[in-house]
């Protein structure tokens, strides 16, 4: 089987869908692997190290998409791009399926099998291969790394003879899995946390890493099966924001996580709690790039409110340790390659009754099939 990752087209991102390590672990399955020259370039990886890896340089895209049977990357593909792949071709990547349905219409015209790694189920079986956990880990990180760059203070107590320094206080608001390593990274360099979730287990989570916990009674919540919170509806979030506001005015650094697949993310900000903070406080919105938590957020962008809060609405903060975001994505990718890969054969197996393509398999044999995107 031929496996071709090219270089990602969006300018934003600094990842690639393979590193050498994985390379290895392919060709070690019999795989051919090829990587389109430079793939590596913002993430610190050469072409050379790439080829002592195994793979094949290539300087031709087209060409590569064409004869490949197995195509990865990061984000989702130009939809000009997808009728370059042969029919019974497979794509592997994120690709905001709920949002793209001409995307997915094109990879079933193409009679290309889609893969959307966001849909992997979020079972025990599926966390090697769950890309979407191992990215908001790495995010989790960026969010307080940046929000401590951009501070005016430090994040631990210090006691000089000058005087005591408080330490910071933070709060972050989503206790999932970007959540946690917020809390962690934060509470590792000294601060005081702060956390909140709609989830009653989570808080639980937030409070054994040493957070205290905001206890806001909504009513009814809880998550999906999927591990995600619930939508709330607008009486439990105007609650949640009113509480939430007494906390943000106390708080040096306020940091949401808020995301809601296939939807815009909830607004848990308002620019009047936002008015409510201290001259130099940070807000940081890891939602950012899709529409995110914050009022007054500009994704891609530093705002500066007429109060003096900053507030960070970066696109891709994993993006920012590309080197470590590609070595576990594609370590993610390479563990799904091998799970499905049939030995006799040396090709990706594909099985529509395997409970994990189930529910990432959107496309196949010219067809939607995932139940959630087949037209009506």
């Amino acid at each position: 089987m031929k496996i071709f990752a090219p270089s990602e087209t969006d300018p934003i991102e600094t990842r690639a869908a393979l590193d050498p390590a994985a390379v290895k672990k392919l060709v070690g399955l019999g795989a051919d692997v090829t990587v389109e020259a430079g793939i590596g370039a913002r993430c610190d990886h050469s072409d050379a190290t790439y080829e002592a890896a195994g793979a094949r340089i290539s300087g031709d895209r087209t060409a590569a998409l064409r004869e490949a049977d197995l195509v990865i990357r990061v984000r989702k593909p130009p939809v000009e791009e997808i009728a370059a792949l042969h029919a019974g071709a497979i794509h592997i990547s994120f690709l905001d399926p709920f949002n793209e349905p001409g995307l997915i219409e094109a990879f079933a015209k193409a009679g290309v099998t889609a893969i959307s790694l966001e849909m992997l189920p979020r079972t025990t079986l599926a966390q090697k291969m769950d890309a979407i956990s191992s990215q908001a880990n790495l995010a989790g990180y960026v969010s307080v790394i940046e929000a401590a760059h951009r501070m005016n203070t430090i994040l631990p107590m210090m006691m000089t003879p000058a005087g005591t320094i408080s330490p910071a206080k933070f709060f972050i608001v989503g206790i999932g899995v970007a959540g946690l390593q917020a809390i962690a990274t934060a509470k590792r360099l000294g601060a005081l946390v702060t956390a909140f979730d709609v989830r009653a287990e989570a808080l639980e989570q937030a409070e054994s890493l040493g957070a205290k916990a905001l206890r806001i009674d909504l009513g009814e919540t809880g998550g999906t099966d999927q591990g995600y919170a619930k939508q709330l509806t607008p009486e439990q979030l105007e609650k949640q924001s009113r509480e939430q506001a007494k906390v943000c005015a106390q708080s040096d650094v306020v940091i949401t996580t808020a995301k809601v697949f296939g939807r815009k993310p909830p607004v848990l900000i308002k620019k009047e709690v936002v008015a409510s903070m201290q001259p130099g406080s940070i807000i940081v919105d890891l939602a950012a790039e899709g529409g995110g938590n914050v009022e007054g957020v500009v994704c891609g962008k530093e705002v500066v409110t007429d109060n003096g809060v900053v507030i960070i609405g970066l696109a891709n903060y994993e993006g920012r340790v590309s080197k470590n975001a590609t070595q576990v994505y594609a370590a993610n990718l390479a563990n799904m390659i091998e799970h499905f890969w049939d030995k006799d054969g040396k090709s990706f197996r594909l099985d529509p009754e395997d409970v994990l393509q189930k529910g990432c398999v959107i496309t196949h044999g010219g067809a939607v099939v995932h139940e959630r995107f087949r037209p009506q």
